[in-house]
């Protein structure tokens, strides 16, 4: 069958999303099907620019930018950029295509014109791949009130909502974020577990035996650094561990917050903790094979529900994670009842350091617990169940 994925986000981005849907085009691919991202791009010279990458076609389309700039300048780019990919998808070699199916992926909020004029075109079904229930988290982490600001964005989002025939969310807990959608419309929605393919540990620019943490137990955190991330107790938690000699932290990646962080564990100094910049994500379980603890973190201000990216690379590659989110999140569960790690919600630093501490002698005396974590990855994470899942969902 031949489908179409709209994205903003793809390699060679290093972001989790960009990983995940690479990986799940490969496994499109592999399964037999034709599929072709379109992706905007505020780089380009031109209206188009056609690609090939690992058997999936790439169309990446001209339009404003809305990456690493300011919010009203963000906020009008977002707006124009699904009416500039249609024009210039009118401008390619692929204006006339018609798909067998139409999928897409939120972030961001602003495809829903998209993703209804290909469907439109083609006759087919479309499935919403929704990963930021926004603008729902904003509110919660209080970037936003319900003013004028939130009621576009909710109508933003409300219309991206319509244009799907079915909507796959990250976990069960999301769901009620759907009610009134589900009673507008006859649509579907159903549970789509984020997805990662597997990946043989290989080499990696970062050489932890040659750093400063070199021969210690390290808690590794590897992604985006930004508010929704509420990182700061990670701080602390090194903080209250520096007596501890066989400890260390490292942070690897980028974001709003990341150099803000590095400053303030360098004014704290913390002789534990180590900033590193973001790595090809290919080099990923090359770094985790040198670490012992995967971190997760979510600001506890969240409401909705989210299971990280970075969730999924530390169980694939049979790291307990030490989290510390918001409370009644699903992930909460996942952690407690697979027996995967540990959990915090009460944003205590007293509790996360006795959880840290417990979690290394646990580490040294449970034996099964890193199969347990690559248990886990293995039966509900594969590529392979998500991209049938979709398919099946589109051909109804």
């Amino acid at each position: 069958m031949k489908f179409v994925l709209i994205a903003d986000t793809f390699p060679p981005l290093r972001t989790s999303g960009a990983v995940q849907l690479r990986d799940l085009s490969r496994e499109f691919v592999r399964q037999g099907h034709s599929l072709t991202v379109v992706l905007p791009s505020d780089s380009l010279d031109q209206a188009w620019a056609l690609e090939e990458m690992d058997g999936v076609q790439v169309l990446r389309l001209k339009a404003p930018r809305t990456k690493d700039i300011g919010y009203v300048q963000r906020t009008l780019g977002e707006l124009m950029m699904p009416f500039s990919m249609l024009s210039n998808l009118r401008k390619s070699p692929l204006a006339d295509t018609r798909w067998d199916g139409v999928v897409w992926y939120a972030p961001s909020i602003f495809f829903g014109p998209v993703a209804s004029a290909l469907k439109k075109a083609s006759g087919c079904r479309s499935y919403l791949i929704i990963r930021d229930i926004f603008p729902e988290w904003a509110v919660d982490m209080g970037l936003m009130g319900r003013g004028l600001p939130y009621r576009f964005f909710k109508a933003v989002a409300n219309y991206q909502y319509s244009v799907a025939d079915v909507i796959g969310i990250q976990t069960p807990g999301n769901a009620v974020y759907f009610d009134d959608w589900k009673q507008r419309r006859a649509g579907e929605l159903e549970v789509l577990q984020n997805w990662l393919s597997d990946a043989p540990a290989g080499h990696c620019s970062i050489d932890i035996s040659k750093t400063s943490l070199a021969g210690k137990k390290v808690f590794v955190y590897a992604g985006n650094m930004g508010v929704a991330q509420g990182m700061d107790i990670l701080l602390d938690l090194a903080d209250a561990l520096r007596g501890r000699m066989d400890i260390g932290f490292l942070f690897v990646g980028r974001g709003s917050d990341a150099q803000r962080l590095a400053d303030e564990a360098q004014s704290r100094k913390l002789e534990n903790v180590l900033f590193q910049d973001e790595i090809d994500p290919d080099e990923i379980p090359g770094l985790y094979a040198q670490c012992d603890i995967g971190l997760v973190a979510l600001h506890p201000k969240h409401k909705t529900h989210n299971i990280p990216g970075k969730f999924l690379t530390y169980m694939q590659s049979g790291l307990p994670v030490l989290a510390n989110i918001n409370e009644g999140n699903d992930l909460v569960e996942v952690i407690r009842q697979e027996q995967v790690g540990t959990v915090a919600t009460d944003g205590a630093v007293e509790s996360l350091q006795q959880m840290a501490e417990a979690l290394i002698e646990q580490c040294e005396q449970d034996q099964g617990l890193s199969s347990r974590c690559r248990g886990l990855y293995e039966r509900l994470f594969c590529p392979e169940a998500a991209v049938k899942q979709v398919v099946g969902a589109l051909q109804k």
